[in-house]
């Protein structure tokens, strides 16, 4: 979504002769800088840098190759643009966190504003008033003591997907997105999802389908040279960028305004007395300000309020395939954690939150689960808004940086070794067998859970991490020890018995995905008799 592709790279080196002098004057204009010693990495081409070196379709393989030849900190040129790797969590924290005032601010993403993603989420904001304000409000509804009231709603919402995965396990991914979106609705908007087929849900997950599906590596690179190609009109060649964008544009804007109308409406005929929900309370907080103060606020609030669901529905969503997935490849470790469930728990009642303490190998699942196959590889850029150094390196303003956050053991025929592999959920000093799905690397020796917690960097660092990790953690929580309790997982076989066998797929971009896959999902012997009860 945000890195410049060479995806059908004939076409874009046609076009690079006509940006000819754009870059040339970009090299001028930093070559013309004060020279300082950047960071270490490959040495660039003339023009292009090092855009021809990247593997588009996972960067995060290129920016790990470089980091083993490098180190933690990698700098990279991207055409014009400055681009700075994290590969350790020592080093993102040292930045991110400790120097949080220079590295909060997002550079510009071609395809977040022109296909509609800014319309909908903050995530994307400049660091400044208005981002601060879309903070704060989400900040009040997803805050840390706000996410234990939410406890009870993401129990009951579990249980209800696990209705839905006995009566139809084939559409499981469906089931995902309706108890991943149904607390954030819930709290944004005080609706509450139909167990399946639910429009609002089903709307939510085209929107994102479309967005992700627009918002390619290849428009990105297109849109930033050629800024023009949205005003061609129809008819002529390379317009069809101009109606992806609009396409994906209408999806966001709908997807904001529809769920946000009824309440407004509610407002204005006083119907809304004895409804409770972030955007009934923040609309009457909105009435009490001045006229001026109005617009900024009601914008904020509606892309605040577009996140929470959005961001909802697909990290605990795509987190749950990635669950299942390991459950079907490792029946080992999901029997050893039915067998904990079933001694701590019994088989009488269902497993809550009051729980969670007592059962450190589910938690040691989770944990890998968020490390095997975090769904923002790169996490979402950040960008400098002033110079600063670094162990000894300049860091110019306005450079990109990224926390290479994912990796795999596989660099496009690259033959560095695993023990040298530089990223942070696959360090190899850190994580032995990196690429294995391990929950023991969680434990020590007595079978307690060690101080490592993924949570701490698949959700983001420094100001712009993720505001609703709280309720997100407890989400992803509450699903998978709920459907190890109550589930089997298993490969799916054809008529004839034999395994179906599959390679894993995932949607290439900022958001990885995992695509739907062939499995067998069964209740587990003592759910069949038994099961309103448990429920």
């Amino acid at each position: 979504m945000y890195y410049p592709s060479v995806d059908g790279r004939p076409g874009i080196l046609t076009i690079l002769p006509l940006s000819l002098v754009v870059i040339i004057a970009l090299r001028r204009f930093t070559n013309n800088r004060q020279n300082k010693p950047c960071p270490p990495g490959p040495v660039p081409l003339p023009l292009l840098g090092n855009i021809l070196s990247i593997n588009t379709n996972e960067p995060w393989l290129s920016y790990t190759e470089w980091g083993a030849a490098y180190g933690d900190l990698v700098f990279v040129r991207l055409l014009g643009q400055e681009v700075i790797s994290i590969n350790s969590q020592h080093v993102a924290e040292a930045l991110l966190d400790k120097r949080s005032d220079i590295y909060s601010d997002r550079p510009y993403l071609p395809t977040a504003e022109q296909f509609g993603w800014s319309a909908i989420t903050f995530a994307f904001t400049g660091y400044g008033d208005e981002w601060r304000l879309s903070r704060r409000l989400f900040h009040q509804a997803f805050r840390s003591s706000s996410a234990l009231k939410l406890r009870p709603m993401q129990i009951r919402r579990a249980r209800e997907m696990i209705v839905n995965l006995i009566d139809h396990p084939q559409h499981y991914h469906n089931h995902f997105a309706t108890f991943s979106s149904s607390v954030g609705m819930s709290v944004i908007y005080d609706y509450q999802p139909s167990a399946r087929d639910d429009p609002l849900v089903r709307m939510l997950e085209d929107t994102v389908a479309v967005g992700l599906e627009m918002t390619t590596p290849k428009n990105a690179t297109l849109l930033q040279l050629f800024p023009f190609l949205l005003k061609l009109p129809d008819w002529c060649w390379g317009s069809s960028i101009k109606r992806a964008a609009q396409k994906s544009t209408n999806r966001m804007n709908e997807m904001r305004d529809l769920p946000f109308q009824p309440t407004q409406q509610h407002m204005a005929g006083n119907s809304f007395l004895g409804q409770s929900s972030m955007v009934t309370e923040n609309l009457q907080r909105m009435e009490r300000q001045d006229e001026a103060s109005k617009p900024m606020f009601e914008i904020a609030l509606k892309r605040t309020v577009a996140a929470g669901v959005m961001q909802s529905y697909e990290t605990t969503s795509s987190t749950l395939m990635v669950f299942v997935l390991a459950m079907v490849l490792h029946p080992d470790f999901q029997r050893r954690a039915q067998a904990e469930i079933d001694s701590v728990i019994g088989r009488d009642r269902l497993p809550t939150f009051e729980d969670r303490a007592s059962l450190p190998y589910v938690e040691s699942i989770v944990r890998e689960t968020f490390r095997w196959h975090p769904i923002l590889p790169l996490g979402v850029p950040h960008a400098t808004s002033s110079d600063d150094t670094y162990d000894g390196h300049f860091i110019r303003k306005g450079t990109t940086v990224m926390c290479n956050i994912w990796s795999d053991r596989y660099f496009s025929g690259s033959k560095i070794l695993m023990s040298h592999c530089r990223a942070i959920s696959r360090d190899e000093k850190r994580y032995p067998n990196a690429s294995h799905f391990m929950p023991e690397r969680f434990l020590d020796v007595n079978g307690a859970l060690t101080d490592d917690d993924p949570a701490g960097y698949v959700f983001g660092l420094g100001r712009r991490a993720c505001p609703g990790r709280y309720a997100g953690d407890a989400s992803v929580w509450s699903g998978i020890v709920t459907m190890l309790a109550t589930m089997d997982f298993s490969f799916a076989k054809d008529d004839q018995g034999k395994v179906i066998d599959f390679i894993p797929e995932f949607n290439p971009g900022l958001v990885r995905s995992l695509m739907h896959f062939p499995c067998n999902i069964s209740p587990r012997s003592h759910v069949h008799s038994g099961l309103e009860d448990l429920l």
